[in-house]
């Protein structure tokens, strides 16, 4: 074997090792939330002495769902003198004159409604909610993104966990108003789901640190203050916020049976934005406090699930690179004897991604009571999961050698059923490069499938089909639904909304 051969080799086991333990990491994630299953949040009686709230709706560009959000902001049930609403607007287009309408509407009822407008954006969202809180009035609050609707019982249901002195934020689980909507839906559903209820539960039942997701959350103001404020060198000031929270000694209270419906993206554009903004930001958050985490008096479960959580996004780089390799290790070791292939890749490709159908799988079984009929899309889920690595690797990238880009919003079009149609409307993304890139991996693995037919190594099909599948679907969807007509961008729905 040539040195070049194995370097190919080594570095193709050492990336799908790490990725091995990863995978593991999230039965470890299920054993948390089924061990700590007791440690669920007490039912709590209602606060004596109701406190001011101020609800914060940070806006930009967001003309098709602002009304729709101010709306639902609005009946929450609580008394009125003692609900401050800021809407924080910071739109360069219309979305500053509907914001403006819906607050005047409001405020003529007898709320006390303010809508704010900054110019110059300084700080994106985390400058936003700065801004606001400097002439808040309460003392708690809350925070709402354009895409949610919150549900009226959001403050009666949130509020009496603060009894405790020592909570500092209490999270809702996101909801999702249009799951139905595409087969693109539908896994961001499920992503969504094991993200709050095993991730967000396994964690917070353990005792360990956990994020407020920048929504459908609640904050003691005392917390924010005593972190060091909202702070916009990293594009997850959420995540931030949530880590010097709770270094600071701050508990945080999920509540997986409250929920804030929301909206997911509709377009492949848009979705790819979103994770790549979650991915630069979590990174950038790693870098600028696992050290310190590292060094603070904690636990060393705190300290390792903190670990493993901050530097999850880096799997997609290392995800890219396994890419690359396939087929010259596949290549190489066939030519020594193909069997060892089944003995080495199979049982680590299995560590690496059965863990991932369980993972939601048993999400799916706690949510819902027809978990069967949603397990069928586990294989679309892993498959979209590949095929953003080309998009999440060049976040990783750019947070590491401390690229800066502006808060890129996810483009919202009040999209909430079968049927709502998103063609045609402002903020529509476009991609030039990337999706070729993707479309390239996606012939790749077309190539290589081939050659794993031509030389009968059948075992590694499964694995191969999921990278060729994920590749193809993320590049070809994000051109298709860039430049083609409805009946074409339509056809990835879901038939019959299942």
């Amino acid at each position: 074997m040539t040195p070049t051969e194995t370097l190919i080799l080594a570095v193709y086991f050492f990336v799908l090792s790490i990725l091995a333990i990863y995978g593991w990491h999230r039965y470890y994630l299920v054993y948390l939330y089924m061990k700590h299953k007791e440690n669920i949040p007490k039912l709590v009686p209602p606060l004596e002495r109701l406190p001011r709230v101020t609800l914060q709706l940070p806006l930009y560009n967001e003309m098709y769902v602002a009304d729709r959000l101010i709306a639902a902001v609005c009946e929450i049930d609580y008394p009125r003198e003692l609900l401050e609403i800021q809407v924080l607007d910071d739109s360069t287009d219309d979305t500053w004159g509907i914001a403006e309408l819906a607050v005047r509407r409001h405020a003529v009822q007898g709320f006390d409604i303010k809508c704010f407008h900054r110019t110059d954006r300084r700080g994106f969202k985390a400058g936003a909610l700065e801004a606001g809180l400097k002439v808040a009035s309460g003392e708690f609050v809350a925070i709402f993104d354009a895409d949610f609707t919150p549900l009226a019982d959001f403050l009666h249901r949130t509020l009496p966990h603060f009894a405790d002195p020592q909570v500092g934020m209490v999270q809702a689980r996101w909801g999702h108003i249009n799951q139905d909507y595409s087969l693109l839906t539908k896994i961001q559903a499920i992503l969504l789901d094991a993200h709050f209820v095993l991730e967000h539960g396994g964690r917070n039942r353990a005792g360990c640190f956990f994020n407020f997701n920048g929504t459908a959350g609640i904050w003691r103001r005392e917390a924010i203050e005593a972190a060091g404020g909202w702070q916009h060198d990293t594009l997850t000031e959420d995540l931030d916020l949530s880590y010097r929270a709770q270094l600071e000694g701050w508990k945080f209270v999920f509540l997986p049976d409250v929920v804030s419906p929301a909206e997911v993206p509709v377009e492949m554009n848009a979705f790819k934005s979103q994770q790549h903004r979650w991915a630069k930001g979590s990174i950038q958050t790693c870098r600028k406090l696992l050290p310190r985490i590292l060094r603070a008096p904690l636990p060393l479960r705190v300290k390792a699930e903190a670990f493993f959580h901050l530097t999850a996004n880096f799997n997609y780089l290392l995800m890219s690179i396994l890419s690359v390799l396939m087929f010259p290790s596949m290549w190489v070791r066939y030519n020594m004897g193909w069997t060892e292939m089944l003995l080495i890749d199979v049982p680590l490709f299995c560590a690496a991604t059965l863990s991932v159908s369980y993972f939601y799988m048993v999400c799916q079984k706690e949510l819902y009571k027809d978990w069967g009929a949603r397990i069928k899309y586990l294989p679309f889920l892993m498959s979209i999961g590949i095929g953003l690595c080309v998009n999440n690797t060049r976040a990783v990238l750019e947070a590491l050698f401390n690229k800066q880009t502006e808060f890129s919003r996810t483009p919202k079009y009040g999209i909430e059923r079968e049927g709502d149609d998103w063609i045609g409307k402002n903020y529509r993304q476009s991609m030039a490069v990337q999706p070729l890139i993707e479309l390239a991996l996606g012939l790749y693995f077309t190539a290589t499938i081939f050659y794993a037919l031509a030389n009968q190594i059948y075992g590694t099909l499964p694995f191969l089909l999921l990278f060729q599948v994920g590749y193809l679907y993320t590049g070809l969807l994000s051109i298709v639904q860039q430049f083609a007509g409805d009946g074409v961008v339509l056809k990835t729905q879901v038939a019959g909304g299942k």
